[in-house]
Formats: C-alpha cells, sequence, structure tokens
C-alpha cells in the first residue's frame, strides 16, 4: 500500500509538469517576481478599491482570511492575493513535534517572490502579461469559472458528496498546472465553496480584472489630521528616557494586535509595530516570532502603521486613539515619581515574564492601561493572534460574567503585597518558547501551586486590615467606562465579548486583578504562537486551567465562606483526582470571611444581582433587545425565547444569527446563542461526555454576536412568534430539520448572499467600529 501512495503522487506530480510544460509552451515561464510591485491599473480595468475590493470582502474573505484560511488564501488584502496559497496548514488535525516557521503577512515575507521561496504558490497569473494568459494561468479565476459551470443544488440540504463543509476537512490545494486535472475530478468544488455562485455583475468584475492583469493603486494619502495625530503619538512612543522607552515597550506588547483608529478617519485602522528605523524614515518592521523576542537592532522604534486589510470579524479588535487616550497614558506612565534603572534584556526568562521585565513601571500604571480598555484586552484573550482558539476555549464556560478589582480600592496594596510574595514563583510557560516538551506543564503546575500559596499568606497578614472584600472593592467603571463589566460567550473553538452583564444566571463568573490579566494576556496573547509544536500548546491548555480556577477564586471571595465550596462544588461537578486536590477547600485560597452583608437564602442569585446593579450605570444599551427597534409582539416573543432552556436550547446550534424584517426597509439582527452546560470544564478531552444539555440555555442578543455563525435564520416580524414558537418546542432531529426548512437560509438558498450583504450592512451602519466581515466556514448542513 506505501509503494502504491508514492507511485499514486508520482503519477500526480508528473501530471502536473506536463501541464505545466504546456503553460510554458503556451504563456512562457513563470515569473515569480511579476507581483513584488504591484502592476498599475489599466484605464479599462475595474477599480481595486471601488470595484474589486468590496466584492472580495462579501463574497471570498467570508473563508479566506487569518490563519484558518484554505489552503492559507487569504484574500483580505491584495498583499495576501499576490502572496497566493500554500498546501501546508497552519492548523494541523495531528500533533505537531516541532514548531513550524511563521507564514504571517506582512511579516516572515515581503513580496511575492519571497514567498514563493517559501513555497506559497501563485493565485495571479506570472506568465505573459497577455489576457488569455491572466485568465487561463490564474487559479483564482478557473476556480470561480467553475462554480459559474457548476453552481450547485438550488434549496434544500447540501446533498453534494464530494463537498465536505467539515471543520477539519483537507483542503486541496491546487496549483495552475493542476486545475485540468482538478476540474475532472472535482467538478463542483469551485468557488465560493459549498455556497452560492457570485452573480454575473460581480463575476464579470472579478473576471475583467484579473484579466487586466490585476492592477492595483496605493489609497491615497492620510489627511492631514490623521498625520498630526500619528506623529503626535510616534512621538510619545520613541521618547529617550529610560522610562519613555521601558513604557512604550510595555504598551507596544499589550497592543500590537490592535486594529488602532482615529475619530478623525473611522474606518481605516493602523497597527503598531516595532521598527528598526525611526518616525520620519520608511518603516521597517521587524520580524519576530512574539512581541517580545530580541528585535536584534540596536534600538526599537515604535511606529504607527497603516493596515490596507479588510477587517473580520474573527480578529477585529478595534483599539482608539485620540488625543484623552494619550494624556492618560501620559498621566499614568510619564508623571509619576520613579526611577527605571535599566532596560531589561529580551532572553525569555526576562522577556517572556511581564513581572521581571517590567517590575520598575508603576503596578497601577500597568493595571490601568490593561482596564482602560478592558473589552479590548478580555477580547485578545479569546481571539488573540490566532483564528481558532480551541486549545485555551475549551477550558472556559460557555457564558460568564467579568468583573474587575478596584484599582482604587483597598485591595490595591493587596496586590503588591501578592506579587512581591509571589513573584519568585510567578513564571511564564512562554519561557519554554515554541517547542516545548509535553510533560513541561507539570512544573508551571508546581509553581501555580506555590503562587496559590503565597497569595493566600499575603490575605491572612494583610486582608484582616480590609475588613473583609466588599462591592467597593469591585471597580464600577468610575461611573463613565463601560469595560467595568463583560460577558463572556464561548462557541466551541471561538468566544465573544460583550460589554454588560448580560443574562440572568450566568454559568460561573470571574473576579480579576491586575497578576490575572497579566499573566492571561502573556498566555493567551503575547507568548502564544500558532506554529508552536503540541508541547507548546498543551501548556496553554493547562496552564489555563489553574488562570480560570484564579478567577473563579476570587468571584466566591465575595460569597460568605460557609457557602463557598457548595458553589464550587458545582461548578466543578464529576472533576478528576487532581483538581479534587486543588478544589477540596475554597477557603483556603482565600481566607478571610466577605463584607458583604446578605439578606436572602440564595446567596449566589443575590450577589449576581448586586453585581449588576453595581455596574448598571456604565451599562451599553446597544445588547437590550428593546435596542433593536421591534415593539409589542415581535418584541415579546424574542423575550421569551431568551428564557428557553433545556433541551430544546440543546438542539440549536451554537451561535445563530436572526435576520427580522419589520417594515418596508427596516431589518434587526439578534444574535441566538446556545449555552452549553458541562458537569465541568476542566478536562481537555471527551467534553461530550461531560455535557449537561438539560442545563442548556439560550442567551438571544441585540445584534451581531460571534464571528463563526453557525445558521442563519430570516423571517419577517409578523411571523417571528411562529418561529420562536416552533423554537420552544424543539424535541428531536426532525423538529430541527423542520425549523431548518421553514425559516433557515441554507448554504443552497438562492437568497443567500442578499440576506448576508443586508446583515453585514445593517451591522456596518449600527455598529461601525466593531463591524468585520464574518466567517461562513462553520455554517450547519442541517
Amino acid at each position: 500500500m506505501r509503494r502504491l501512495s508514492i507511485l499514486f503522487v508520482i503519477f500526480l506530480s508528473a501530471c502536473a509538469s506536463v501541464a505545466g510544460l504546456r503553460l510554458d509552451e503556451r504563456f512562457g515561464k513563470p515569473d515569480p517576481t511579476r507581483y513584488d510591485r504591484p502592476p498599475a491599473p489599466t484605464a479599462a480595468s475595474p477599480d481595486y478599491w471601488r470595484d474589486v475590493r468590496p466584492v472580495l470582502d462579501r463574497r471570498c474573505v467570508t473563508c479566506h482570511a487569518c490563519y484558518d484560511a484554505p489552503c492559507q488564501l487569504n484574500l483580505a488584502s491584495y498583499e495576501g492575493i499576490t502572496r497566493g496559497a500554500s498546501a501546508t496548514p497552519v492548523y494541523w488535525t495531528a500533533p505537531r513535534l516541532i514548531a513550524e516557521r511563521p507564514s504571517r503577512l506582512g511579516l516572515d515575507a515581503h513580496s511575492p517572490s519571497a514567498w514563493r521561496a517559501l513555497g506559497f504558490f501563485p493565485v495571479l497569473n506570472e506568465r505573459q502579461n497577455t489576457p488569455e494568459a491572466n485568465l487561463a494561468t490564474s487559479s483564482l479565476h478557473r476556480l470561480l469559472a467553475m462554480k459559474r459551470t457548476h453552481p450547485g443544488q438550488r434549496g434544500g440540504l447540501l446533498n453534494d458528496p464530494d463537498l465536505d463543509t467539515s471543520l477539519d476537512r483537507r483542503a486541496i490545494c491546487t496549483t495552475a498546472e493542476g486545475l485540468d486535472d482538478y476540474a475532472r475530478k472535482h467538478p463542483t468544488r469551485g468557488m465560493p465553496f459549498a455556497l452560492p455562485p457570485l452573480n454575473e455583475q460581480e463575476h464579470q468584475t472579478l473576471s475583467r480584472w484579473i484579466e487586466a492583469g490585476a492592477g492595483y493603486r496605493p489609497p491615497p494619502p492620510l489627511p492631514a489630521a490623521v498625520r498630526a495625530q500619528i506623529a503626535d503619538w510616534e512621538a510619545f512612543f520613541n521618547g529617550d528616557s529610560a522610562k519613555a522607552q521601558l513604557s512604550a515597550r510595555y504598551i507596544f506588547e499589550h497592543w500590537y494586535i490592535g486594529h488602532l483608529w482615529f475619530p478623525e478617519m473611522p474606518g481605516q485602522y493602523f497597527g503598531l509595530v516595532r521598527s528598526s528605523t525611526p518616525p520620519g524614515e520608511p518603516l521597517r518592521r521587524i520580524a519576530t516570532r512574539r512581541p517580545y523576542d530580541d528585535p536584534d537592532v540596536a534600538r526599537v522604534w515604535y511606529r504607527i502603521e497603516r493596515l490596507e486589510t479588510t477587517p473580520v470579524a474573527k480578529t477585529h479588535m478595534p483599539l482608539r486613539l485620540d488625543p484623552a487616550r494619550l494624556a492618560r497614558l501620559q498621566q499614568w506612565f510619564i508623571a509619576p515619581d520613579y526611577r527605571v534603572s535599566k532596560l531589561p534584556g529580551y532572553a525569555p526568562e526576562v522577556a517572556a515574564n511581564p513581572f521581571i521585565a517590567f517590575r520598575e513601571l508603576p503596578i497601577d500604571a500597568r493595571y490601568r492601561l490593561m482596564l482602560d480598555e478592558a473589552h479590548f484586552t478580555v477580547s485578545g484573550f479569546m481571539k488573540g493572534p490566532v483564528c481558532r482558539g480551541q486549545v485555551a476555549l475549551n477550558s472556559i464556560n460557555d457564558h460568564f460574567w467579568v468583573v474587575f478589582l478596584n484599582p482604587d480600592g483597598a485591595g490595591a496594596p493587596l496586590t503588591e503585597a501578592i506579587i512581591e510574595r509571589a513573584s519568585p514563583v510567578m513564571r511564564m510557560p512562554a519561557e519554554e518558547e515554541s517547542t516545548a516538551g509535553v510533560l513541561a506543564w507539570l512544573r508551571y503546575a508546581v509553581l501555580e501551586k506555590k503562587y496559590a500559596a503565597a497569595r493566600s499568606e499575603a490575605v491572612r497578614q494583610l486582608g484582616s486590615q480590609n475588613g473583609g472584600p466588599t462591592l467597593k472593592d469591585i471597580w464600577d467603571g468610575d461611573g463613565r467606562n463601560p469595560n467595568a463589566a463583560l460577558t463572556i460567550f464561548r462557541h466551541f473553538d471561538s468566544a465573544s465579548v460583550v460589554r454588560g452583564l448580560i443574562g440572568e444566571q450566568p454559568q460561573t463568573a470571574f473576579v480579576m486583578g491586575y497578576p490575572l490579566l497579566e499573566r492571561m494576556h502573556y498566555l493567551l496573547v503575547a507568548g502564544f504562537d500558532v506554529f508552536g509544536n503540541v508541547g507548546h500548546q498543551l501548556m496553554t491548555r493547562m496552564y489555563m486551567d489553574f488562570l480560570r480556577m484564579e478567577g473563579e477564586m476570587n468571584f466566591l471571595a465575595l460569597l460568605p465562606q460557609a457557602e463557598r465550596q457548595n458553589v464550587l462544588a458545582r461548578w466543578y461537578r464529576q472533576r478528576s483526582d487532581p483538581h479534587n486536590r486543588y478544589l477540596a477547600d475554597a477557603n483556603a485560597y482565600f481566607p478571610q470571611e466577605t463584607g458583604i452583608r446578605y439578606r436572602s437564602n440564595d446567596r449566589l442569585g443575590e450577589l449576581y444581582q448586586m453585581l449588576r446593579r453595581h455596574t448598571a450605570g456604565v451599562r451599553e444599551p446597544a445588547p437590550s433587545l428593546e435596542a433593536s427597534g421591534l415593539q409589542g409582539r415581535p418584541l415579546e416573543a424574542l423575550q421569551r425565547l431568551a428564557s428557553l432552556r433545556g433541551t430544546a436550547a440543546s438542539l440549536l446550534p451554537e451561535d445563530s444569527l436572526l435576520a427580522i424584517q419589520h417594515g418596508p426597509r427596516r431589518l434587526a439582527v439578534v444574535a441566538m446563542l446556545r449555552n452549553s452546560a458541562h458537569s465541568n470544564v476542566s478536562e481537555m478531552f471527551s467534553e461530550e461526555k461531560r455535557r449537561l444539555p438539560q442545563e442548556d440555555s439560550l442567551s438571544v442578543i441585540n445584534g451581531v454576536v460571534g464571528a463563526y455563525p453557525n445558521a442563519l435564520f430570516a423571517v419577517d416580524a409578523e411571523k417571528l412568534a411562529i418561529f420562536v414558537d416552533q423554537v420552544m418546542t424543539l424535541k428531536t432531529g426532525e423538529d430541527v430539520t423542520a425549523l431548518f426548512d421553514r425559516f433557515a437560509v441554507r448554504r443552497t438558498d438562492p437568497r443567500f448572499w442578499q440576506i448576508s450583504d443586508r446583515i453585514h450592512d445593517h451591522w456596518q451602519a449600527s455598529n461601525p467600529v466593531a463591524y468585520g466581515v464574518l466567517d461562513y466556514s462553520r455554517l450547519d448542513n442541517e
């Protein structure tokens, strides 16, 4: 069998070689440098920005963006198009024993020819620049044309056995030389894959652009007001004092994944990058695996770079830059009277540990930076430098609340004492870098246990001075900041963060202070490498277990000591022996009685309500169903849907979007999120065995929540009650199919792109800053 497989590979290679020779004869040999300098557009060609980019965004980027794009073909930017595709997946279905070489756009190669040297192949023509060659040797055009020839079924369940829509399907990454053979064997695998074809106008726009040579013109210069803002920010980031340089390094390591924007130019995003050149000179990005790795230059310069990539929901993390934020950073990092004696180095044991690298920066400044935009900070834990996060995300519940310790509260001295006492054991797994031993996490488990002991000792010695924790120790956003309270929704291998405390009774809750926020950031964001080996991935997952439990233990400290163990036991039913030992005594972690006075027997429920009232003054109205514009019976129907529990909820997809037509031109979009219950989330494997579907619930939220919808539904407002009735009475898989038959916009639905466009248009109009293109790779085929 092995010999046959080798012979088959040789046969395919020979076929591709023959096809390549034929293309050489017709159109000349490939020139990998053809797009190193983007060709200028012709007068007759569709304009890239005005005509081509909108089609790519709405029809192609919905699957082809970020690291989980099939064949690594990232169509969210011109750079991604000209880079092309690769048969090497970023997300391996089998464990990776050594770290992979990174393939990050804009970092790991800077021209199409450089990407060819790294194994990427073109999807545009790189042979003779003629209309015939541009179409015939462009796999992008050929795959679009295949879809026009074989558009697929119209309506009903997708039933083509050659269209595998499963998450871990094996992509067939085909070069131009192999397209004839590919088209014969897989005629229905044209693009968009397993979705309706482009309409005639969209197809002609892309075809004419490719035929004319895929020309590109740079975007127009930035407005003077934006250039002035960039100059102010770069001046701040590149001060000469040790205090300024250390502060800039810290801020960069927390903002480098952000999409920065200025109110003078909404919709245009920028990145904070490390450069070997100072402001005023052409920017030269420093490419390292992690943001704190050795830059190998005498001095790092922090620059603001214009981004040309389309925002996509699964990675979009907007952060507003304005004079007020700049003033706050000056106040926190520069104005205080402290001294930085020496800039830290870049050795992994230093750079990977923020408690060592930044120990001379005020803790208050560090905490306030992360707290000021806590939605951005915590979103990084869920999105981070990845697209699919199941490795760490299956260690969190599907629905939980997050609140934060008050930076001005009595707990501030305690935080400093904890860091002081525990710093010798506050080590970070990223010190192991990207090729870690599978059992390396055991060392960090021991260190984490020592940290918990040091923390408990600090509470014993200092906590009694405060009279026990109360709601005053919980940040209320200073009465103005809506980041004071967050709700997390997990959708299998992705998660969403929403401002405000959503839902009546979450599955669990965190209280987070600076040490926990910082360790999560350096575990899941700055220190995580999507190209790392299986040891790195497992260590991240294992360490996240400890951080999750720490956040929950912080929350339990607000409950009476007599209540804590019972709540903890319910959160961790059927737990393993190691977790039994760790969770045997909730009061050992925080050995102090709460300072909150309770008035009911349901202390946990009472605490949830107190937290809701405590943060109500800064809650944004947008997630509320009343903000949808629906009234009367339709609104009542949605409110009834939000009460769904048990079997009916468990039969729904993880994340559904419901488009509700009300009035001639008005649309409401509502997210329906299934909150899957588990006996515990402390185990890495066999998640289905720990499922408790009878405890599942449904959250119904105004607007788009989640990047990967599993289902789209469309209904007129006057029929919304019928839809809700049908959902509320789901009992079997047949009932789900009947619901989809009547209300779903399936992959095969001729209305699919129309409904998709309306959802995107609504989201962009109602929340333009948060807007990003959705990913349809997880659509269910019910």
